[in-house]
């Protein structure tokens, strides 16, 4: 970690690093007061996303998270290559975790979660795999920890963020200003809300035509939580699901748009019967398109992500990987020891990313029923103790 990242013990650095930050020394946007909405639960960050500039991949690396030895670490694999690289973005602590956005296949927008003395959350931007970043104004509260906080307006770069309290807010290009649009408890004495027994917010999103979705957990069987704000207030725009996954809970996991697609991963009913599916909404349609479930076997899911087309791949806590491709969720091989996330690819292929201390080990799956092969070893520079 750089001297900018260590300064966050004291609260002089802090101040030095709200400057910094912000940009020109200008201090934080102000936050509209509104009434406190449902909490959002924690989501797994580790995770990947795919841009038409290549997939990018958010892991956290290093030690124990209770001596803040944790460090969060981005990396990317360039459009047609087969090599991750090292772009974690210099100057400011990422011990509470890093969320990725794009608005465009070029650019990508990386929040750091606050940590210790940080209250605010940080965002920087790269349109260049990662060689330089920008800092953009800073969102004046903490991001949900959820993989999908973070969204970008196609064509426009408004933002969209839903905050650990559950409030969702937009801001205008490059963050400089944040006004609040919902809140979870608020939207969830709507009618579209009641519809569901919304019970918390978990993901944000923009539409390929730049609509704002919001999503999150369900009570009310079979109705899943995405709600659109066509500029009339909220309406619910999920997916029916259907047979006996109409009868179960759905909490909306992941939600993304990449080019004219909006994918949504959902997590349906809740012990040993729970499974997993993602749907699909193109361009301004409403009529989504549906995989088949997959059965977790009762574990939770540890890592998700959603990859190119109708690609998805996810870790549950049992250490199992799975990959949809094709049109089907595919068991996978055992994962190699320490997978963290995995990449899939849309010809089947993927990429899981192992974590062992300070060295990040990628390893190849050619097919889906084929085997790991050791592929790429990093070694990353940790400053053990440089944030605690």
């Amino acid at each position: 970690m750089s001297r900018l990242a260590r300064c966050v013990v004291s609260a002089v650095c802090l101040a030095v690093l709200v400057a910094i930050t912000a940009g020109c020394g200008s201090a934080a946007p102000a936050r509209s007061a509104h009434a406190t909405a449902l909490k959002v639960p924690d989501v797994p960050l580790d995770t990947t996303i795919t841009t038409t500039a290549g997939t990018w991949a958010a892991v956290v690396m290093g030690g124990s998270a209770a001596q803040y030895n944790n460090f969060w670490q981005l990396f990317v694999r360039p459009s047609g290559g087969t090599q991750w690289k090292l772009v974690t973005p210099p100057g400011t602590a990422d011990n509470g975790g890093l969320v990725m956005a794009s608005s465009t296949g070029q650019e990508l927008i990386t929040a750091f979660r606050p940590s210790k003395l940080l209250t605010y959350t940080p965002l920087v931007q790269t349109s260049d795999l990662g060689h330089t970043w920008s800092a953009l104004s800073p969102l004046d509260a903490p991001l949900a920890s959820t993989p999908d906080s973070l969204a970008a307006q196609p064509g426009t770069g408004r933002l969209l963020a839903v905050l650990d309290t559950g409030t969702a807010e937009q801001g205008t290009p490059g963050g400089g200003s944040w006004t609040t649009l919902d809140t979870a408890r608020a939207l969830a004495s709507t009618q579209a809300g009641k519809s569901c027994g919304l019970q918390a917010l978990t993901a944000v999103a923009y539409t390929s035509a730049g609509t704002p979705l919001l999503a999150g957990t369900c009570t009310r069987p079979g109705v899943t939580g995405i709600f659109a704000d066509t500029g009339h207030g909220w309406h619910t725009a999920g997916p029916a699901l259907p047979g006996q996954l109409a009868h179960q809970a759905i909490t909306v996991l992941q939600l993304g748009t990449a080019g004219d697609q909006t994918t949504a991963l959902l997590a349906v009913g809740t012990g040993a019967h729970a499974s997993l599916v993602t749907a699909w909404l193109t361009g301004s349609g409403t009529s989504w398109t549906t995989s088949p479930p997959f059965t977790t076997g009762g574990h939770a899911v540890a890592a998700s992500s959603l990859g190119p087309g109708q690609t998805a791949a996810v870790i549950t806590a049992g250490g199992h990987g799975a990959l949809l491709a094709h049109g089907h969720w595919q068991p996978l091989a055992a994962l190699p020891a320490g997978t963290v996330a995995l990449a899939a690819d849309s010809d089947g292929t993927a990429d899981a990313l192992a974590v062992h201390g300070a060295t990040l080990t990628v390893w190849h799956l050619a097919s889906e029923q084929g085997s790991w092969t050791k592929a790429q070893t990093l070694s990353v520079p940790i400053q053990y103790g440089s944030s605690g």
